[in-house]
């Protein structure tokens, strides 16, 4: 079977989900040398937020197709399985941001946020909208921040594109309706599976567990999810596991033994067999390493 590539940006191997940065680019930047033509991909832990200035493409999200006429907006959530074709005139800023941390300061901010930033798909932005002026200086003060350099970066990166979301917000506020409409049943199972592996993933539930809270057997939640996000329900359970511990290893003070309690593990030794599986090395030299990472590019 075909696996989905998974970038941090297109084109570029994705960095360790753990490690918050943010990146901000011209389409026509990544776009121009692959032809106009972006293969479909996902994005580990990364979202990203383009807005489509000029020009014209179809995005393909999820397995529907979107068509890309500008002025609009288009949210890609990680995870989610994306590619475009653009013509040769499009042109517009996008920025890459580790979901998580966004979604940790709209929580505590604009809860009402959460939906926008999980919702993948393309909103227009009419030439009349009373907020569409306050888009393009928000995207260059995140240009201008991501050159920087600067102590703070990650933390000033994340309220300016909080700030973008309240803007696209207040443009569509009657966006959750109208991408439930159209929103295949596949999409809406798969993202309601999701929303029960975030609830639930410490528990260690069998698929089966997931696939009858979905109301389907687990063989249909699997094809759900190998045709939408390129893996098992297993693998996506696992993974989700596994970002939780490389992120508990990296900022928290907790022995790996008080982790492997946190996760739902019946003991330190489970935990390290089944770290050391996913991500090839003892739970103690990743943190060590990753540490040692972080130092060296803060």
């Amino acid at each position: 079977m075909k696996t989905l590539p998974n970038y941090d940006l297109y084109g570029a191997e994705a960095k360790s989900a753990w490690l918050d940065s943010f990146s901000f680019e011209w389409i026509p930047e990544r776009s121009a040398p692959n032809n106009w033509e972006i293969d479909a991909h996902t994005h580990d832990a990364m979202m990203q937020l383009l807005y489509v200035c000029s020009g014209s493409g179809e995005a393909l999200i999820d397995g529907a197709k979107w068509a890309i006429e500008p002025p609009c907006l288009i949210v890609i959530p990680a995870l989610t399985v994306h590619g475009f074709h653009f013509s040769p005139d499009l042109d517009g800023p996008v920025v890459t941001a580790p979901q998580r941390p966004l979604e940790a300061l709209a929580a505590i901010a604009r809860p009402e946020l959460l939906p926008l930033l999980r919702t993948p798909g393309v909103i227009p932005v009419a030439d009349e909208a009373r907020h569409a002026d306050a888009l393009m200086p928000l995207f260059l003060a995140l240009e201008r921040e991501s050159r920087a350099y600067a102590p703070g970066q990650i933390a000033a990166g994340s309220a300016l594109l909080l700030a973008l979301f309240v803007q696209i917000a207040r443009i569509d506020d009657n966006r959750e309706v109208g991408a439930t409409a159209e929103r295949s049943r596949r999409t809406a199972r798969v993202e309601k599976f999701r929303a029960l592996v975030d609830r639930h993933f410490r528990d260690h539930l069998p698929v089966e567990r997931y696939a009858a809270e979905l109301g389907v057997s687990a063989g249909q939640l699997a094809r759900l999810c190998r045709e939408s996000l390129g893996m098992s329900p297993l693998d996506a359970i696992n993974a989700r596991l596994v970002h939780e511990a490389q992120r508990e290893l990296v900022y928290s003070t907790l022995t790996v033994k008080q982790i492997a309690g946190v996760l739902g593990f019946e003991d330190e030794a489970y935990f390290g067999r089944f770290f050391k599986k996913h991500v090839a090395q003892t739970p103690t030299v990743f943190r060590e390493m990753a540490r040692r990472q972080l130092a060296s590019e803060g």
